[in-house]
């Protein structure tokens, strides 16, 4: 749990994510599906939905898997509605129960959420992974935070407890829970965060008052050292467990003072049981405490040589040996240790005092005993152990070994010396170690609290916090479990205590009425049962009584128990004789079998006082402190109890001093609860999640168990009793007030009032709550039944709403065609006149006539036309305002079309990065296979270089063999000189004796052989085994005979003899251990290979079995697919069916149509006839209109049943395609597994046969050597067995024999007896089957009722009786049984031969009653449940009301939706009446457009016209002219004004003429205006026709496609919720499957990186031992010439070989302890393939034995160097022997025989050095041999990490397939998603196109609206135009008649334009007169 800073968001791991919580879709699916709780095996529960009901069992569909089951009503538990997901406090749970509970605790550890609150508990589960929550960021986050603020947490919980203590109320913490939950960590946090804001000093820095500079250091010490008082009590006080690497093995009570101010000023620590026997002994894989390895691993030279340390192996109470810690190093440890002790302020000599204590505790455990021969009393041979031990302590040796062999005990008032067996010397000696480490460590505590004592200033206030551990349930119990249970007993009841003063008070204060019940008394009976002092005393208080009775035992105190407290509630006795537990005991948590072995021993705890007494007197201070209570300690006169006097005077001198460990913890005890019942208590629970240490695993059975060990569970059931939900009034109001909406009236009310009109309204049962003053309380699951009602009427309200809104939508639509309806009939009745008009004369003339009667209102008109013109300018305005608007519109939208083309590049190019992406990682894919082919490559490389290095070895050994044969040899010739020497003589002697011995015994044994093949002949049948001995006896005497033949001629040739059985048998010795050494190795290899066979067997049969599964599943899918392809073809029939109806109907509606259009024209064209047609005409209207409804209906129909079918078609093709696809990826799994399994197959048949070949070698090989073995045996029997042993034997086997026949006699009465019993008991058991027979028969009679009581319940208390009577008769029949049972144990006590065969029977009838006990409890069982059922029966038939409720909402949805699908269909029809009436529109605009043409037609026709007139008056003018200037007269006039004339009239016919010319190309101008309007008329009706045509098809389609799209639409939603419910359970498997693999490939990577690590290492040993082996040859060449010349100079060297020889016993020594070592890696490396967790374990342990190994190699090669300077004197010893025998020589004549003498011992010694020689070489070779047995162990671990490497890239690829198809799941998901997004963006593409086309066809009508009227306007303007002219023409004849000048005005220059489409036709004003003016002119002058 520490801190890891910058890397993860802390708060994901504090705050919940509230919006996943109040999710409306959750609570939708919660209140539709009935949610509940079962029990699950696997899961604990398992969430399921109520489908059925039948009797007490309830139908329910699995809510993961949708499995169908069975369940008890009474199994079922409610489940909270999802507003209490993952809730901070279970107290306010509306469902408590424990489903709940764990659901609610696994959701919140699945989410990362480790802290719970459960009311006053805090519920603590271990992630088992460093979480960042522990940083000082958090810890000022929650500094000064009330508990409710912030989220759970143990700060929360220190801080509230912090401000507790501020306010003057005392505050302790209680931390309990199983080894391995947290409890120590959580301890560590509460003080780290209380270091954190209580530390004293930098309350200083912030006051700034400074006292003296001693205390400031002093205080500002103080939290450091509160923090270091703990690596120091785990060192000497926690140890490694299976469970837990840092166990606390002891409970402890940590109390911080507090001043006034808030400041830390001391502390003090409390500790409770420690578990001293761990010092002693461990269980398998764990360790003791950590302060002997970190003293052995991280002590100094100095330090181990002061301390007298070895190493780890070398001590016998270290009973695993070295077991390191994983990521922890005992060094560091040991140093971290020894900083904290010197922080603490320990001295030099009082920290290398507690380690020498520490090392002694070690030595204890070395000091052995041995029994004496003819005596028990125990002695101890070596007193080494006991001299250091002594030394460490400061004793005297002597006295030490005299009080622990024969101590002083006081028998009445003297002292006697007793001597002690073994058993007790042990016992002493372990007492005495564990006594003086628990010394060791109360020393170490009080020493911490001295350190953290202050004095100055007393503590005003403080916290505690209370580490200990939590209740205990094994399968047997001892007295430690009694302890643990008793104090967590005791701390329940507290809890329960202060929880009904909590609710109490609260209750109080809230004014409520309730029936206070204090749930603290529930436990009292079982704590009376464990403490009371008397009357009947408790389990302690008799404890302590039979302590003090000398003749008490185990058995006594059980017997006692039994029968003082037999008949207590809560004891139980054991149910049967042969149950292991004494006692049972049923505590809060469960009920616990305790085992009372040597409880009164743990008890007293008793000590060898004399030992005792010894160390109080201790030369050293310090241990003499230890041990300064001895008066205190129980000794040995009290435990054995010689006599009652010694009793009684040991009762008078100890009484008041002696006290057991069950009073001292009970006072202990006692003072802790005193001390918590002071305080305000905070209770945090620890749990632990799963045993294998593995983060974000929850077993839920195993968090249940703890659950109701640490008293949550209890928690809860009292939370039941009372009222644990309460709101506060207003949230009540605003969350319920929608259930009552007229309870409470408008205006202001108080929140109480609302509150109690609410619940009048609703209706509750008054026992379901309680008003209060500020809140409302209701009991358990009230809520949730609130929950549901609310969510009813919220749907209800929604459903009323949305029908509201669909109504005003409908009328709304209906009022607009109502509009349109009469709309139409205006535009048809307006129709219908012009039709009839159009074709009438006076009507053409009227049309003609009325623009002509507009003359006289030319003004009025010209004011309305210049009105129309500014309108029209306004109008212009606004449309230009538009337009502008529109562009702009335009400009964003084309600039959003840029951005997302923008976007839509980024994306391509991201798409194109991820496609280089993927090339490069394929490149990589292909460079990793190249460097695998290549590693590939390399390993088999490696393997051709193992098999070569396997052929040298193979040479080496025979070199080796050829080696040890020459070493046999000389080493037989050594010890046959030595022998020789030595005991020639004496052995003669002997022989000679043995000789005569033997002659006596041949002739007994020829005597004695006789009576031996008698009795071995009477005893052949039974003692088969003695006839083999006998058979022995007789060859061996056969040889023996033989042997002394041979030994009478051979006494004088003794000494060849003697050296070729030396010989022989030292070989034999030497092949018989070898081959013993291969024979063992060669069993182990077979059992191997055996338990590998049979594993292989299994997996065959699995794989067969699956495979079989495999091919069964395929062929049904198969049956699934012919099924489906038959279901598809039989759909695609009918859809071609429905094809061809449909056009069917398509073609009548087609002729229809063309009949429709038929008659509208035979109606247009017989418009203009009579009334009668008329009439007709009307009636064929309403027929036609008839039809039409008919057609429409007909065709909706069909359209609704086309679209029924198409629904069901796709329907049904997608659930084929679903079907079709998970058949395939069925089939294509299938054929992946049968494919691996074909491969596995494979493989392990080559195994199989590979391993049959193995086996078949061992078995011969096996074969050969037990051959071999038999014959060494015969050899070694005849060299071994040949004088003493014959004549022992021979005695032995006399007496044996007589015994055998003794023992056969009364074997065969007994035989007799046995027979006789047995038949009796044969007509016992006859007669009790008969009985048992009866009782099944009664047995059945009984189950036939229980099922009569189940189907009739109506008759339930009669049958309950008749069960009653039934049960009477049943006891009397047990009854009789227990007397039959007596009777049957009598004559057990009379026939003592019938006892095994009576208990069997007495046995079964045992069972048999307790089956009828069961089966009696299982039917008053089954009557409870009968009760149980008809008491919920009425709760149920409420929720069945409810549900009945649901049903019927459920049905008025799909109602709803039914409505909801029809209105959509109106509109559609709407939509398409619409686009109809559109068409019609155009059309009739169609027809305007064609009149209009018509008419400017006309209206060019008649300009024309003018035109041809204009220029028939424009000739007529000219004419004039010319008469004009003809017919002149010079009357009056003047030349002058005749050429001004006829300037002027030049002029005139000048602008007359160009004028012409401009109208004639004007002319040209309209005239082919008008053929291009004509042609551009024509285009534009095709055109036009056209696009209605295809606007119609295209609104058809269109409107096919919409309904498409709706219905495709909503099934596609619904897929979508669908496909996103699974692919958010599939993504939340996904990512769980993914942390798993990730995790699975990580630990693989690491593995295989280790694996090449290894491999590595070992190819570097490899390479290490060979140059070794190289070394150790050159050596060995160098020993030989060494030998060599050392045999030419040793003469005399006796003392050296004597010395050698004891080398050479070591060495041997060394070399079998070497072996054993060998022997032992062996087993470790073939336990290596385990598992691989174990392999890094034995990898070290490996390096640490190859170091060991390499040691004692050095060792050897430091012995050989010895040896060689050993030789090298030698020599020159030699040399100076040399000369003195020179000397010797020139001397004395007489020392010639001592020469001779001298050089056959000369000899003699040749032949020893040669002997050593070979002992030489054995060693070497034995070392060579262990280095080549070692290189072959790393060869064949080298195979085996190949295998596993092989394996894990196995697992590799299959991980990354998965990887692959997950990734390619997760992508075809994203595709559909971007499929469904893609598809409604086409969609809204389309609405917003058929918008756009809407919009388009209404600006297509306005525009040709705007045409229509420009071009009427210009039309008016070309008649007035037209007018004006005719106007002026007139006045120009008239003019020209009056005779006048003829002036044009200026005034009327400008032109007025007639635009018709494109064409212009201007005609200027002087134009227009001028033409005139020449029209009148050719008209003829009226008067002249």
């Amino acid at each position: 749990m520490a801190q890891r800073s910058g890397l993860e968001d802390p708060e994901r791991y504090l705050f919940v994510d509230r919006a996943v919580i109040y999710n409306p879709a959750t609570q939708a699916d919660w209140t539709a599906k009935k949610l509940v709780w079962i029990p699950s095996e696997r899961h604990g529960f398992e969430a399921a939905s109520i489908k059925e009901e039948r009797g007490d069992e309830v139908m329910v569909e699995l809510a993961e898997n949708g499995k169908k089951a069975m369940v008890n009503k009474d199994d079922i538990q409610k489940m909270n509605p999802p507003k209490f997901s993952k809730v901070e406090d279970m107290a306010e749970l509306t469902c408590l129960n424990e489903a709940s509970v764990l659901h609610n605790l696994k959701d919140r550890y699945y989410s990362g959420l480790i802290y719970t609150y459960s009311g006053l508990f805090c519920v603590v589960i271990n992630p088992y992974k460093n979480l960042p929550i522990y940083s000082e960021n958090i810890i000022e986050m929650y500094r000064g935070k009330k508990r409710h603020e912030m989220p759970p947490h143990i700060y929360a919980i220190s801080e509230s407890a912090y401000r507790c203590m501020l306010q003057g109320n005392w505050k302790c913490q209680n931390a309990q829970g199983e080894s391995g939950a947290g409890k120590t960590e959580n301890t560590k946090k509460v003080i780290q965060y209380l270091a954190h804001v209580a530390s004293s000093h930098k309350g200083r820095k912030d006051h700034n008052i400074p006292e003296s500079p001693k205390p400031v250091k002093h205080q500002g010490e103080l939290e450091r050292q509160l923090l270091q008082a703990n690596p120091i009590l785990e060192s000497f006080g926690n140890a490694k467990t299976v469970k837990n690497d840092n166990s606390s093995r002891f409970g402890k009570f940590i109390r911080i003072n507090f001043d006034v101010t808030g400041y830390i000023v001391g502390a003090n620590i409390e500790t409770y049981l420690l578990e001293k026997s761990r010092a002693v002994r461990q269980a398998k894989d764990e360790r003791t405490f950590h302060i002997f390895y970190q003293l052995l691993s991280g002590a100094g030279e100095h330090l181990k040589s002061d301390l007298l340390l070895e190493g780890f192996n070398n001590y016998r109470f270290l009973s695993n040996g070295y077991i390191p810690i994983p990521g922890q190093q005992d060094k560091d440890n040991f140093q971290e240790t020894m900083e904290a002790m010197h922080i603490m302020g320990f001295s030099h000599e009082e920290i290398l005092s507690m380690l020498k204590v520490v090392s002694s505790v070690l030595q204890f455990g070395n000091i052995s005993f041995k029994k004496e021969r003819n005596t028990d009393q125990a002695s101890m041979p070596e007193n080494t152990v006991a001299q250091k031990l002594c030394h460490l302590l400061g004793m005297n040796v002597m006295e030490f070994t005299r009080a622990i062999l024969t101590p002083r005990i006081k028998v009445g008032r003297d002292y006697v010396q007793k001597a002690q067996t073994k058993e007790q010397a042990d016992f002493a000696v372990e007492a005495l170690a564990k006594a003086t480490y628990e010394r060791l460590f109360r020393w170490l505590v009080h020493r911490i609290n001295k350190a953290l004592d202050r004095t100055k200033r007393q503590g005003a206030s403080f916290i505690g916090i209370l580490d200990i551990a939590g209740f205990e349930i094994f399968e047997l119990n001892s007295f430690e479990q009694l302890c643990i249970n008793y104090t967590n007993e005791k701390l329940q009841q507290l809890f329960n205590h202060t929880m009904f003063i909590l609710e109490q008070e609260e209750y109080q204060r809230e004014g409520i009425e309730w029936n206070f019940i204090d749930f603290g008394l529930d436990l009292q009976p079982c704590i009376d049962l464990i403490e009371r002092p008397a009357n009947p005393p408790g389990v302690l208080a008799l404890l302590d009584e039979e302590c003090w009775f000398p003749k008490a035992t185990d058995k006594t105190f059980v017997e006692k128990l039994v029968q003082e407290q037999g008949s207590h509630s809560k004891f139980q006795k054991p149910r049967q004789l042969k149950d292991k537990a004494d006692f049972c005991i049923i505590h809060y948590a469960g009920k616990v079998d305790y085992k009372a072995d040597e409880w009164l021993m743990k008890n007293m705890d008793p000590l060898n006082d004399n030992v005792a007494t010894l160390l109080h007197q201790s030369s050293d201070r310090f241990v003499a402190e230890l041990w300064k209570d001895v008066d205190r300690i129980v000794g040995l006169d009290q435990v054995t109890g010689m006599t009652e006097t010694a009793f009684g005077s040991a009762y008078k001198t100890k009484k008041g001093m002696f006290r057991t460990v069950g009073q001292l913890y009970k006072e202990s005890l006692t003072k802790l609860m005193a001390t918590l019942r002071n305080t305000n208590p905070n209770f945090v629970r620890c749990i632990i999640p799963n045993h294998e240490k593995r983060a974000g695993k929850l077993d839920p059975h195993l968090v249940l168990d703890q659950l109701r060990c640490n008293g949550v569970l209890e928690g809860i059931r009292i939370c039941r009793q009372g009222f644990p939900n309460r709101i506060v009034f207003q949230e009540f109001r605003q969350r319920y007030e929608i259930l009552t909406p007229n309870a409470i009236p408008k205006g202001f009310m108080d929140g109480k009032q609302a509150c109690e009109r609410m619940i009048r309204a609703l209706e509750l049962d008054p026992n379901l709550y309680r008003i209060g003053q500020s809140k409302i309380f209701f009991r358990a699951g009230v809520l949730a039944h609130l929950e549901e009602e609310r969510d009813l009427k919220i749907t209800d309200i929604i459903i009323f709403f949305q029908a509201v809104c669909r109504g005003y939508l409908a009328r709304k639509a209906f009022a607009k065609k109502q509009q349109q309806l009469s709309a139409l009939k205006v535009l048809q009745r307006n129709c219908a006149a012009y039709l009839k008009l159009r074709h009438w004369q006076w009507w053409r003339v009227f049309t003609k006539v009325k623009p002509l009667l507009q003359v006289t209102r030319q003004e009025e008109e010209l004011q309305a036309k210049d009105e129309e013109l500014l309108k029209v300018k306004e109008k212009q305005t606004k449309v230009e305002g538009e337009l502008e608007e529109m562009e702009r519109k335009h400009q964003q939208l084309l600039e959003e079309k840029n951005i997302l083309a923008e976007q839509l590049q980024a994306e391509t190019e991201l798409f194109a990065e991820a496609e280089e992406m993927r090339a490069r990682l394929a490149a990589k894919k292909q460079e990793l296979e190249e460097i695998l082919h290549d590693l590939e490559s390399r390993v088999e490389e490696e393997e051709e270089r193992n098999q070569i290095l396997q052929n040298e070895k193979k040479k080496m050994q025979a070199h080796i063999q050829d080696l040890e044969e020459q070493l046999d040899e000389e080493e037989g010739a050594r010890q046959k000189l030595q022998l020789e020497k030595v005991t020639a003589e004496a052995k003669i002697k002997k022989m000679e004796e043995e000789i005569l011995l033997l002659e006596d015994q041949n002739s007994k044994f020829i005597k004695e052989k006789k009576l031996m093949e008698d009795r071995i002949a009477e005893c052949s049948s039974q003692l088969a085994e003695e006839e083999e001995k006998a058979k022995n006896l007789a060859k061996i005497r056969n040889k023996q005979e033989v042997m002394i033949t041979d030994l009478e001629e051979r006494l004088k040739k003794e000494e060849k003899t003697r050296q070729e059985l030396e010989k022989a048998k030292r070989k034999l010795d030497g092949e018989t251990t070898d081959l013993q050494d291969q024979i063992a190795e060669l069993q182990a290899q077979i059992d191997e290979l055996k338990i590998q066979l049979a594993k292989k067997e299994e997996e065959l049969q699995g794989a067969l079995a699956r495979g079989d599964d495999e091919t069964l599943h395929k062929n049904n899918a198969l049956k699934v697919v012919r099924e489906l392809q038959a279901q598809i073809a039989e759909l695609q029939e009918d859809f071609e069916s429905e094809k061809a109806s449909r056009n069917k109907a398509e073609k009548q509606k087609r002729d229809l149509s063309e009949e429709l259009e038929a008659l509208k024209t035979e109606l247009e064209d017989t418009l203009d006839t009579t009334a009668a047609q008329q009439e007709l005409r009307t009636k064929r209207e309403q027929e036609v209109a008839e039809l039409k409804k008919a057609l429409e209906e007909e065709t909706k129909n069909h359209e609704a049943q086309i679209q029924d079918m198409r629904q069901r078609h796709a329907t049904a093709l997608e659930e084929l395609s679903e079907q079709l696809e998970q058949a395939k990826r069925f089939k294509a799994n299938l054929e992946k597994n049968k494919q691996g399994l074909e491969t596995d197959n494979k493989e392990l048949a080559c195994e199989v046969k590979v391993l049959q070949q193995v086996k078949a070698e061992s078995e011969h090989k096996r074969k050969k050597l037990d051959a071999q073995v038999q014959e060494l045996h015969a050899k070694v029997s005849e060299g071994d067995r040949l004088r003493v042993e014959l004549a022992e034997k021979a005695n032995k086997l006399q007496n044996e024999l007589d015994n055998v026949s003794t023992l056969l006699e009364e074997a065969e009465k007994k035989g007799i007896k046995f027979a006789k019993d047995a038949s009796s008991l044969e007509s016992q058991l006859q007669d009790t089957q008969e009985l048992l027979q009866e009782e099944t028969r009664q047995k059945l009679n009984l189950s036939s009722r229980i099922r009569q009581l189940e189907e009739e319940k109506n008759s339930l208390q009669e049958q309950q009786e008749e069960e009653e009577e039934a049960r009477k008769n049943l006891e009397k029949q047990v009854l009789a049984l227990q007397s039959q049972l007596t009777d049957t144990k009598k004559k057990v006590d009379d026939d003592l031969g019938t006892i095994e065969s009576l208990e069997e029977a007495k046995k079964k009838l045992l069972k048999d009653v307790e089956a009828l006990s069961q089966r009696l409890e299982e039917k008053a069982l089954a009557y409870d449940k009968l009760e149980k059922t008809k008491n919920r029966l009425q709760q149920e038939l409420d929720d069945l009301m409810v549900d009945l409720d649901h049903q019927r909402q459920i049905v008025s949805n799909l109602e709803k939706k039914q409505k909801k699908f029809d209105q959509l269909l109106a509109e559609e029809k709407n939509i398409s009446a619409r686009y109809a009436e559109e068409r019609d529109r155009a059309e009739a605009e169609a027809r305007e457009k064609e009149t209009k043409a018509l008419s400017l037609a006309r209206a060019l026709e008649e300009a024309l016209e003018a035109k041809e007139e204009f220029e028939r008056q424009n000739k007529q003018l000219r004419a004039d002219m010319e008469d004009l200037m003809s017919s002149k007269d010079d009357v009056g006039k003047n030349v002058h004004e005749l050429e001004k004339s006829k300037r002027a009239l030049e002029q005139q016919v000048e602008e007359m003429r160009t004028q012409l010319e401009e109208l004639e190309d004007e002319l040209q101008a309209t005239e082919d205006a008008k053929l291009r309007l004509e042609v551009n008329m024509q285009a534009m009706k095709a055109q036009f026709e056209r696009d209605l045509q295809t606007r119609d098809e295209q609104n058809e389609e269109k409107k096919r496609l919409l309904i498409k799209q709706v219905r495709e639409l909503e099934a596609e939603l619904e897929d979508e919720r669908k496909q996103r419910a699974l692919a958010v359970a599939s993504k939340k498997k996904m990512e769980i499957d993914l942390k798993d693999l990730e995790a699975q490939i990580e630990a693989a990577n690491k593995a295989r990186d280790e694996v090449i690590k290894q491999l590595r290492k070992l190819q570097a040993q490899m390479k290490d031992y060979q140059r070794e082996l190289e070394e150790a040859r050159a050596s060995r060449d160098e020993i030989f010439a060494q030998s060599k010349e050392s045999e030419k100079k040793l003469k005399s060297l006796e003392a050296e070989i004597l010395q050698l020889q004891e080398e050479l016993a070591s060495s041997e020594r060394a070399r079998r302890h070497a072996e054993q070592e060998r022997d032992e890696l062996a087993d470790e490396i073939a336990n290596s393939a385990s598992g691989k967790s174990a392999l890094l374990d034995e990898k070290r342990r490996l390096e640490a034995r190859i170091a060991q190994l390499e040691e004692e190699l050095e060792e050897e090669q430091s012995n050989m160097e010895l040896l060689n300077d050993r030789f090298r004197k030698t020599t020159l010893q030699v040399d100076t022997l040399n000369a003195e025998l020179a000397a010797e020589r020139s001397a004395a004549q007489k020392s010639d025989n001592a020469r001779q003498q001298l050089e056959r011992q000369n000899k003699e010694l040749k032949a020893k050095l040669q002997e050593l020689e070979g002992a030489v070489k054995s060693k070497f070779k034995a070392t060579i041999s262990a280095l080549e047995a070692k290189i072959g162990q790393l060869e064949e671990q080298l195979e085996q990490e190949a295998k596993e490497r092989a394996a894990a890239n196995k697992l590799v690829r299959r991980t990354e397939k998965k990887l692959k198809e997950i990734f390619m799941q997760v992508e075809d998901e994203r595709r559909h998603a971007d499929q469904y997004k893609e598809q409604m963006e086409k969609a809204n593409a389309r609405m917003k196109q058929l918008k756009r086309q809407l919009e388009e066809a209404e600006e297509e009508a306005t525009r040709a609206n705007a045409s229509r009227r420009k071009l009427q306007r210009e039309l008016d303007d070309a008649t007035e135009a037209n007018e004006g002219l005719s106007r002026e023409v007139s006045t120009l004849k008239n003019r020209l008649r009056r005779g006048g000048p003829i002036s044009f005005s200026s005034s009327r220059s400008g032109r007025r334009q007639l635009h018709i489409e494109g064409a212009s036709l201007e005609l200027s004003d002087d134009d227009t007169e001028s033409k005139t003016s020449d029209v009148n002119e050719t008209q003829p002058p009226q008067s002249e």
